[in-house]
């Protein structure tokens, strides 16, 4: 029998609007020991059911899995498998000969909190970000399987590095389904090994496709450079769109050689690419005045919880800063905040300041944003995270 959460009178009203998060402050009493994970029911002040949902300790008590009393099971997770895909399809991503990567599902923008799965050709990458679906993740498997079909043959469950520690689950990668060590999927036509055992997020940055995309169209001709470069995706639209010469940054070597494997994949012998192991900054600071004219600057989180933000901004101020003093005439920059502790309107402040201290003329061209395979769910606008800008610098 699961526990019964009983809200506070008046704790209701965000989840009357669908909100899929319940603080533990809204929080009167709990019938029953809901240990972390487990699923649970929650009712107004007056008794009445209003949400079902995971139990998890911390800030956020509940995510609310649904709002109709339903069981959480295999059946339950296939529901909401089959609307993730339809989405997908009616968007054009899944089912295209010259796209096999793309996010199925995005947490709570497909009304599954605490979940992420990105699709890699015939390999699925699953990650837990709660309890909860960790405890689900065969249920989740099982689904999976069943709505993909024959076009998957491998699920990958990576989850060490995002479930909460605290919880000390002991949690190891591993493959729920198949084993298939090959790691090459296609983006746009382009081709992509994908660390998903060992690299960042689920192994590649799936929500800069479009964004790569609108890149390639401002290459031709131009010298570009590619901060924090990680699997070189930004480096290799850039050499399809006809830059001139691409190189590419990051202090991390293993990333270096990956993004060298990436550009061999698709361009084989080409001179036009040098990849370099060093920190961002002292590249920056160092690099030759007016060496390129369109720079891109996609960091990791500066901050990932509001407790960093005021250290984040001033990072990006002077990131975007030294950025804005070196590149040349009429170069494009390409900048980026992936930290959701940072709003859009702090980002754009802070890439102001950089400007205003550089004391260039800059123009905005595009305000960017996530592609529509990390929807926003309409109630819940914390699902924004992705904020770009792409700058004209006379």
């Amino acid at each position: 029998m699961p526990s019964i959460i009983h809200l506070k009178p008046g704790k209701d009203d965000s989840l009357r609007r669908f909100h899929p998060w319940i603080f533990s402050g809204a929080i009167h009493h709990i019938e029953g020991k809901p240990q972390e994970g487990d699923v649970v029911r929650v009712c107004t002040a007056n008794g009445e059911f209003i949400a079902v949902g995971h139990w998890q300790i911390g800030t956020i008590a509940v995510r609310v899995l649904s709002f109709e009393n339903e069981n959480i099971d295999t059946s339950f997770f296939k529901q909401r498998l089959n609307a993730a895909l339809n989405v997908r399809r009616s968007i054009g991503l899944a089912d295209n000969p010259q796209n096999d990567t793309y996010r199925l599902v995005h947490g709570e923008g497909d009304n599954l909190p605490g979940l992420v799965i990105d699709i890699y050709g015939p390999t699925a990458v699953v990650q837990a970000h709660s309890v909860g679906m960790h405890v689900c993740r065969q249920q989740v498997a099982e689904a999976l399987k069943d709505v993909m079909g024959d076009r998957l043959q491998n699920i990958f469950y990576k989850s060490e590095t995002t479930l909460p520690f605290k919880a000390d689950l002991g949690q190891e990668n591993g493959f729920l389904l198949g084993g298939d060590a090959n790691d090459v999927a296609m983006e746009n036509g382009l081709r992509f090994h994908i660390d998903w055992l060992r690299g960042q997020k689920t192994g590649f940055f799936v929500d800069q496709r479009d964004n790569r995309s609108l890149l390639e169209r401002y290459s031709r001709g131009r010298s570009v450079l590619n901060m924090f470069c990680y699997t070189g995706g930004f480096s290799v639209y850039a050499m399809r769109g006809g830059a001139k010469l691409v190189h590419s940054v990051d202090s991390s070597a293993k990333a270096v050689d990956l993004v060298n494997d990436n550009i061999r994949l698709n361009f084989p012998d080409d001179p036009r690419h040098e990849a370099f192991a060093e920190d961002a900054f002292r590249f920056l600071q160092q690099m030759q005045q007016d060496a390129y004219d369109l720079i891109i600057l996609d960091p990791p989180a500066f901050a990932k919880h509001k407790d960093a933000l005021r250290n984040a901004l001033k990072g990006y101020t002077r990131l975007n800063a030294r950025a804005f003093e070196k590149i040349r005439s009429g170069g494009i920059l390409f900048t980026f905040s992936c930290s959701q502790a940072v709003n859009k309107d702090q980002f754009r402040m802070a890439v102001f300041t950089a400007a205003a201290q550089s004391g260039r003329s800059v123009r905005i061209l595009h305000q960017l944003h996530q592609p529509a395979d990390h929807p926003v769910n309409i109630y819940h606008p914390e699902g924004e995270y992705l904020k770009g800008l792409v700058l004209y610098v006379e």
